[in-house]
């Protein structure tokens, strides 16, 4: 995404925050408590108002707070635990466009262009990666947003509710009537969106699992009910509590107050021996993580260290491609054969245009005949294979005057030539024409 486009959704989920929060504050609210400070509409906007500016808050931090970057130079403690290698090489996770290795949970963002620590996705809306710094800003980001719709939405329903209960001439002006709808309008699709997005990462925060990591679970859970792979174990479950508290910190008062995340992103506490990753397999094999993946059987598990062949025509581990296709001229040389054989079996003549009643004539066949396999020329033509045309043997001019006097019973060499001799120019040209 562009800078200018980023910039310009970031401006326009301000201002529909700021629409919804006090177009109905001044065109709804304050009408309707008669534009008269007291108490009850204090007790009423208060509570209102503070949510809308945590919400704004964890907004900002979202937009401005950098997820995490990979430290220059970093290199992971391979002698200690919590440490990510990929499967088929047994080495340390490796980023070829930033060129440095990966810390466990970090990937790649194309639109940073950067790799992120604890990458949950790149969310549009905040014009940001959500990372290890910002997913706690984030998820309280959708927290106040809940609470703050759902807020809204008591007092317009309750204003109107309380319209159906008064006389005619105390009923609703039109500018007051307008904005409810607006609001309505603006606040419902805000609060279902939203709201199922908060439900999958309140989810997600519970089981320490991120977006990507939600991905990877869902399609090895798949792959452990079919019967491909053996049961794996999620190696960052730490349990509810301690889940929440790798976000959020460990102190439950300030889960709903913008702090920082605890830890460095570099690395993770792992669960060893407690729980199973999926409640429904609580007998759950420790494996590497991610698992193997069954779609791409053809890799083996390399001895010792993976070693890629010199030679460019074996697949992978020196073994043979079982999926290589033969080139297309095979293809076509395959195929005009059966189609020939097809033919002779029917009947079909061997030339254009290939219908059993046509017989061909001397010419053709003899050409046909003539011609050989090695594509030299024995006679004065023959069918080209693959093609829709002849293929005739260039020849000069003599060759064949010589061989159409042959034709017609003549001597080559022993024939008259006559050649047009040009007029002499009469001396009548050299007279001008006379001027009358």
């Amino acid at each position: 995404m562009s800078s200018l486009l980023g910039r310009l959704i970031v401006n326009f989920v301000v201002l529909l925050i700021s629409f919804i929060a006090y177009s109905s504050q001044i065109f709804v609210i304050w009408p309707w408590y008669g534009r008269v400070v007291s108490v009850e509409l204090l007790v009423l906007l208060v509570p209102f108002n503070l949510l809308v500016a945590m919400l704004l808050w964890n907004y900002f931090l979202c937009v401005n707070v950098d997820p995490g970057r990979v430290p220059e130079d970093w290199k992971p403690d391979t002698h200690s635990d919590g440490f990510e290698v990929k499967k088929l090489t047994g080495k340390p996770r490796y980023c070829r466009m930033c060129k440095s290795y990966k810390p466990p949970r970090t990937h790649h963002c194309r639109q940073c262009n950067h790799c992120v620590l604890r990458m949950d996705h790149h969310c549009p809306w905040i014009n940001n990666c959500v990372g290890h710094y910002n997913y706690g800003h984030f998820v309280r980001f959708l927290f106040y947003v809940d609470m703050a719709c759902s807020y809204h939405l008591a007092m317009m329903v309750r204003r109107v509710y309380h319209n159906l209960n008064i006389s005619y001439w105390d009923s609703i002006a039109g500018i007051e009537f307008v904005f409810i709808l607006l609001n309505f309008v603006a606040c419902i699709p805000v609060l279902l969106s939203v709201g199922a997005f908060s439900i999958y990462h309140f989810n997600g925060i519970s089981n320490n699992t991120t977006t990507i990591e939600g991905w990877e679970k869902d399609k090895v859970a798949t792959m452990i009910r079919r019967g491909k792979i053996q049961d794996v174990k999620f190696p960052y479950h730490l349990g509810r509590r301690r889940n929440i508290e790798s976000v959020l910190g460990p102190n439950l008062l300030l889960w709903c107050w913008p702090t920082k995340p605890p830890g460095n992103g570099l690395k993770y506490e792992l669960s060893g021996s407690e729980g199973p990753a999926f409640s429904e397999f609580e007998q759950a094999e420790q494996q590497v993580w991610p698992p193997d993946d069954p779609i791409q059987p053809y890799f083996e598990e390399p001895e010792g260290e993976f070693k890629l062949s010199e030679s460019p025509w074996t697949f992978e581990n020196e073994g043979v491609n079982p999926d290589l296709q033969p080139y297309n001229t095979k293809l076509r040389e395959d195929s005009v054969t059966r189609r020939r054989k097809s033919r002779k079996a029917a009947g079909y003549s061997s030339l254009p245009p290939y219908h059993p009643d046509y017989q061909g004539s001397e010419g053709e066949q003899s050409s046909e005949s003539e011609s050989s396999d090695d594509g030299k020329y024995n006679g004065s033509g023959r069918v080209r294979r693959g093609s829709e045309g002849y293929e005739f043997k260039p020849t000069d001019r003599e060759d064949m005057l010589r061989r159409y006097l042959e034709q017609v019973g003549e001597t080559p060499g022993h024939y008259k030539r006559y050649i047009p001799q040009i007029e002499s120019e009469s001396d009548e040209d050299d007279i001008p024409l006379r001027q009358v």
